[in-house]
């Protein structure tokens, strides 16, 4: 398949790129700093870069047609520093909002894209951990909440014409473990943490198994 990236300049993005290739898919990457990526990624012949800004609506039309689904690592920084900082006008959901429009316009139905538990699900439980920790992004990370808060709502009120899933991940944490439990809040035994390279890995088998379409799971480490 031909899969566009999006946040591909990131760890889990960078991830993403090199799990899809090894799975045999060609890739373009849509950056605003497509020099971040290493080499090794840019001179591969099965990715092409297109630089742009998530609100040029043209150039994103133009970067969706011809792919077969849209993978996103896309997501607001949800540290204490950069929280302060972060805008409060949900800029992602609105390139969200672009990507969506312009994948309906060319018929691309899959959409799988990073969530947090700040975006709820009616198949959650109560949690003590995971309340807390969408409690202290909700005060110190304000800006970011309300991103996560505004693609979930996006997502699901443009489900008409998608197949999307949205994969809720905890505190992504570095190293190899490519092991998940998939579930949601609440469930027994959820670990507050998930790999990277878990994540991408996960992203990678919903694309090829769909077994989780129209549905946000949270994705943690056993």
């Amino acid at each position: 398949m031909k899969l566009l990236i999006l946040g591909a300049t990131g760890p889990c993005g960078q991830l993403l790129i090199q799990d899809a290739l090894a799975a045999g898919h060609s890739v373009v990457v849509f950056a605003r700093s497509p020099q971040k990526l290493p080499e090794s990624i840019t001179s591969n012949p099965a990715v092409t870069v297109v630089q742009g800004q998530l609100t040029d609506a043209e150039l994103i039309s133009k970067t969706v047609a011809g792919v077969h689904a849209v993978l996103s690592a896309l997501g607001p920084p949800v540290t204490v520093t950069s929280g302060l900082t972060y805008p409060s006008d949900t800029p992602i959901a609105k390139g969200y909002a672009l990507v969506i429009d312009a994948m309906k316009r060319h018929g691309v139905r899959r959409l799988i894209l990073l969530g947090t538990t700040s975006i709820k699900d009616a198949n959650d439980h109560f949690s003590v951990v995971f309340k807390t920790l969408v409690a202290g992004v909700g005060v110190f990370a304000h800006g970011a909440y309300k991103d996560f808060v505004a693609i979930g709502e996006l997502v699901r009120s443009e489900s008409v014409g998608l197949d999307w899933t949205i994969g809720r991940v905890p505190v992504l944490t570095s190293g190899e473990d490519k092991s998940v439990v998939v579930g949601y809040v609440g469930d027994k035994h959820r670990k507050p943490v998930l790999t990277r390279t878990a994540f991408a890995s996960w992203v990678l088998e919903e694309l090829e198994k769909g077994e989780w379409v129209g549905k946000a799971p949270l994705i943690t480490s056993p």
